[in-house]
């Protein structure tokens, strides 16, 4: 419990300092955007490619875990969107709430939870799970805007989803660190030094990111719209994930990298998502903020069951 407790805790500290930097305007609001995109697609991506691509495909590659990963994203979108439908949403709520209750943070949050819990090993078994997953919810994300908003064009819809997967620095690095450990390419010694220096201010920057980036003075006009979400995503998701782990009989020791990215909180691009496919950014950023913040409490939860 205590190792969780000190794992968890300093991760979320500096998400808070982040805030507080922020607020006491030493990372100004201007600054967030141009340090999100340095983080997003040059720190991040270089930390995932150098970790897989330096390790054994075969040996960090589990179809099944993958299988049992993707399994209750997919039940969870099912059970947000019924709820999203059945329920006087907003139309421009539904599609929203429907990705906050599986998007989930996983190249900033989950990626930190896992190397600051699990190690090197963790890392590159969660960056090759988040390369397909990141996928998965996106074309899902997408899916669940499709059905429940008829304002946007079907045309406008994929043409997002190819953008986005296409130019997702995460997708690409990951696949691409996939390639080279398949292929047993070497990497250059300076290039793989040069990897190493970018990639140590990756999760550091994304944290400070994520905390600069939340803002509270919504969470009150949507609470109860971003408590259901929060419960779909912290609670119903990671126990389908265990479920779905226990049925495939994988132990804990393999599937903790699976288990923390379903527990990771609403991922950042929901907001995007929201304004790009006339949804309600106002709920997106509510449930961001305020999910991101249960999430402390829900991570030390589920790892201090199964680490």
């Amino acid at each position: 419990m205590l190792h969780v407790v000190n794992t968890i805790g300093p991760i979320f500290i500096v998400i808070l300092l982040g805030w507080f930097l922020n607020w006491r305007s030493f990372i100004p609001s201007g600054l967030i955007a141009p340090l999100n995109r340095l983080v997003y697609y040059l720190a991040i991506p270089a930390m995932i490619f150098s970790g897989v691509a330096k390790s054994s495909f075969a040996v960090h590659f589990d179809p099944f875990l993958l299988a049992a990963t993707l399994l209750p994203v997919l039940v969870v979108f099912l059970i947000a969107l019924v709820t999203g439908t059945v329920c006087p949403l907003d139309r421009h709520q539904r599609g929203t709430f429907i990705q906050s209750s599986f998007h989930g943070n996983l190249g900033y949050i989950g990626l930190a939870v896992c190397y600051y819990l699990l190690g090197e090993k963790g890392l590159t078994s969660a960056s090759i799970l988040a390369g397909f997953l990141m996928l998965f919810q996106n074309l899902l994300a997408v899916i669940g805007y499709q059905l429940v908003s008829s304002s946007m064009g079907k045309g406008r819809r994929l043409w997002f989803f190819i953008k986005k997967i296409g130019g997702n620095p995460v997708i690409g690095s990951s696949l691409a660190g996939m390639a080279f450990s398949l292929l047993k390419i070497p990497i250059p010694e300076t290039i793989d030094r040069c990897l190493t220096i970018i990639s140590g201010m990756a999760l550091p920057s994304a944290l400070l990111v994520i905390g600069a980036s939340l803002s509270f003075g919504l969470i009150r006009a949507y609470i109860r719209l971003v408590l259901a979400a929060g419960l779909l995503k912290l609670l119903v998701l990671p126990a389908l994930g265990v479920l779905a782990y226990r049925l495939s009989d994988i132990h804990p020791a393999q599937f903790l990298p699976g288990l923390i990215l379903l527990a990771a909180p609403t991922a950042t691009i929901t907001f995007v998502m929201a304004g790009e496919m006339d949804g309600s950014t106002d709920l997106a950023t509510a449930a961001i903020s305020m999910i991101t913040l249960l999430s402390a409490l829900t991570f030390i939860l589920w790892l201090w069951q199964f680490s």
